[in-house]
């Protein structure tokens, strides 16, 4: 075996840890008959000769070595160096992203290439292990052929001969997502694999396999599915759940074929911790590998809100609790990416926080943590969820500060004073959560109850080291109440900062005295000496809580005009905001403001156009700017919006009043992003689109909302 092994210069390659002179090694192991070794030969692979995707010289080097290790009957684990074969050599560069790539770059692209190409070349041994002994063999290799081999059409057919003859249920399943796959990377032969997939989802199959037929029919030609897709699909799931589950491990878990749990304990690898969270994801389940085929469904279904909404809404009254954490699960998916109308599948997410399964009523509440308004028609089941459970109240981690439990930051981004209680035993913990700050500012003044909390434990915090840590939670909640009382507190935090993260708890501090105004007079004196050095943040920062202290604009335009001329494009964006904060009184500004509007830094331009208009009362050169880095960067659409939305009605025929039409009439939100999301995604996607109606009405804010 290996032969030629020794004849490579590992020694004069790299790969993400260093030189590798340790592949070698790495190779005998992914042959050894120990299963530890071969677990963490496999977990070296990906750690470091394949890292995140890379492709180095010795990955390239060891091509030849893995395919010798595929075909080899006697070797173990053989799916597991399948499937890290088709990582190596699967993938995939467009002319786009050739054309972005700068110098540093080519080598990598260069060694992409040699990878597909040297792997695509010996992809012909994967038609014989699509019959091999090895079950776990057997569900790699159909994955590999559909992304690796040069003759497609052989392939489709291949995957039609093949699935009478299978008998294990998810190598069966593979083969049909094979053929998904080749219809998608070769759309000529999409037709063909849709008619075969539509004939799978037809015929008196097994449901599991008609489910996989139609998720891959949603992939490459969502046209042909059924007009009653949702019908059928609820069907299959309730065939599905007759199933008893079955002890005897998947053909996934097959691989290692007798080797037990204990075998590979004694390697803590990344690809062991994965296996076992998969295990016990799929504990007690009959068809573990539903899930995947759902989201699958979910994925190619795409724009189809309502249809998606109701195969959730039947998953949620399913009696089967796995399909119902799976329903949870892509709930929050799908809210988070697609807008729609909610309320009854949020009422049913919420019904699983009673259920004595901890893992879905957990799941539960970490998606409603995440939905803020839309999570009212769970509000209910919300508080009785936290009154019902004091234990989860916080959090605690291995690491870290402690949180909030994710019912409590729930049940306060709905602005519930329900959450009180919980927040005051939070005030009482020896170490505050870091979140109670926010949630407080969630709840209004709703939460004032708390601010005398809030002021004694901030006067209690030592200034030192960890200062911040313990502080800028309480300063956050102060700062929401606006809570006066505690400027002498507060002020005492900012003239004792340490210098260890002094710059943020100095920002979190001059942010509370600015909130807390006129009542903050006893901090004039230190707020006049931090703006001595205008240009620094800590001077803007000190200037526009001084602003808000003393209405003072002359002692505060100088050393904000100042701050425009900053180095750092940070710095100039804070000042141009404080600017226009002044309104009127910063006129004299707007040369200077306008002259920003063409910097090269599209965040700068925005915020310099907004300061521009508050100071200026102009709005001519303003909206073009706006409406430019509106398209440019869909980021920047809320903090336009809101500008937009002061203004005042958007005529019927502007350019701004088609733009937030569009907005109004896109299904997809604008932040969403495919292969991950920031937890305030779905906040700052409704606010925009409250912005949009109200720029659109001529509602500017400024009167009693009802």
């Amino acid at each position: 075996m290996f032969t030629g092994i020794d004849e490579v210069d590992w020694a004069s390659m790299e790969h993400a840890y260093g030189p590798a002179d340790d592949v070698p090694g790495l190779l005998y192991g992914l042959a050894s008959a120990d299963p530890a070794e071969r677990e963490s030969a496999l977990d070296g692979m990906y750690g470091a000769v394949h890292h995140q995707g890379d492709v180095y010289a010795c990955t390239l080097a060891c091509i030849p070595f893995l395919f010798e290790l595929a075909v080899d009957p006697g070797i173990r684990d053989r799916g597991g160096i399948v499937e890290l074969l088709t990582s190596i050599g699967g993938i995939d560069l467009d002319e786009d992203d050739e054309c972005e790539l700068d110098e540093d770059e080519i080598e990598g692209v260069a060694n992409y290439a040699m990878a597909a190409a040297a792997v695509s070349a010996g992809s012909a041994v994967f038609f014989g292990l699509v019959a091999d002994e090895d079950p776990g063999v057997r569900l790699a290799a159909p994955l590999a052929l559909a992304t690796l081999h040069g003759r497609p059409g052989r392939v489709l057919e291949l995957l039609r001969e093949r699935l009478p003859e299978e008998a294990d249920d998810e190598v069966r399943l593979a083969l049909v997502e094979a053929a998904g796959r080749l219809a998608l990377r070769h759309r000529p032969l999409a037709g063909q694999a849709a008619d075969w997939l539509s004939r799978l989802a037809a015929e008196a199959y097994p449901p599991g396999l008609r489910l996989a037929a139609l998720a891959q029919l949603a992939r490459c030609a969502p046209d042909a599915l059924p007009g009653d897709v949702v019908r059928v699909v609820s069907g299959l799931l309730r065939e599905l759940r007759s199933r008893p589950c079955r002890p005897e491990p998947s053909a996934a878990q097959a691989q290692g074929g007798d080797d037990t749990a204990a075998d590979r304990a004694a390697s803590p690898t990344l690809v062991g911790q994965l296996r076992e969270l998969s295990a016990e994801d799929s504990a007690g389940r009959s068809t573990p590998w539903a899930a995947d085929l759902l989201r699958t469904l979910h994925v190619g279904l795409d724009d189809r809100v309502e249809d998606r909404t109701a195969l959730l809404t039947d998953q949620l009254c399913s009696p089967d609790p796995w399909q119902r954490l799976d329903a949870v699960r892509m709930s929050g998916g799908l809210i988070r990416a697609w807008r729609g109308s909610y309320e009854g599948l949020v009422r049913l997410v919420g019904a699983q926080l009673t259920d004595p399964e901890p893992r879905l009523a957990e799941a539960a509440s970490h998606v409603l943590e995440e939905l803020f308004g839309l999570a009212a028609p769970a509000a209910d089941a919300l508080a009785a969820r936290v009154a019902a459970d004091p234990g989860g109240w916080v959090r605690e981690w291995a690491s870290g500060p402690p949180g909030l439990g994710s019912a409590v930051k729930a049940l306060a981004r709905l602005g519930d004073a329900r959450a009180l209680p919980a927040l005051a035993a939070a005030l009482e913990r020896p170490e505050v959560p870091h979140d109670v700050g926010f949630a407080i500012h969630c709840l209004g003044d709703a939460a004032a109850p708390l601010a005398g909390a809030l002021r004694r434990r901030l006067g209690e915090v030592g200034l030192d080291e960890s200062a911040y840590d313990r502080a800028s939670p309480l300063l956050a909640g102060l700062t929401a109440l606006r809570a006066g009382e505690a400027a002498e507190e507060v002020l005492r935090v900012l003239r004792g900062a340490p210098e260890y993260r002094g710059e943020w708890l100095r920002t979190a501090a001059l942010r509370a005295l600015r909130s807390f105004g006129p009542a903050a007079r006893c901090a004039v004196p230190e707020l006049r000496r931090l703006t001595l050095r205008p240009g620094t943040a800590a001077a803007t920062e000190a200037a526009e809580a001084l602003w808000a202290v003393t209405g003072d604009a002359d002692a505060v335009l100088p050393v904000l005009a100042e701050g425009l001329r900053a180095e750092q494009v940070h710095d100039c964006r804070a000042a141009a905001s404080a600017l226009g904060g002044l309104g009127r009184r910063a006129e004299a500004v707007a040369p200077r403001l306008r002259a920003l509007l063409a910097h090269e830094e599209l965040w700068l331009r925005v915020d310099a156009a907004i300061a521009l208009r508050e100071v200026s009362g102009c709005t001519g050169e303003v909206v073009p700017v706006l409406l430019s880095a509106w398209e440019k960067n869909r980021h920047v659409r809320v903090r336009v919006a809101e500008c937009l939305a002061r203004m005042g009605h958007a005529g019927a025929g502007s350019d701004a009043a088609q733009v937030l039409r569009a907005e109004l009439l896109s299904v997809r939100r604008h932040n969403a992003m495919d292969g991950g999301y920031g937890s305030h995604d779905t906040y700052e996607d409704e606010k925009l689109l409250a912005l949009c109606r109200r720029a659109l009405t001529g509602d500017t804010g400024k009167g009693t909302s009802s």
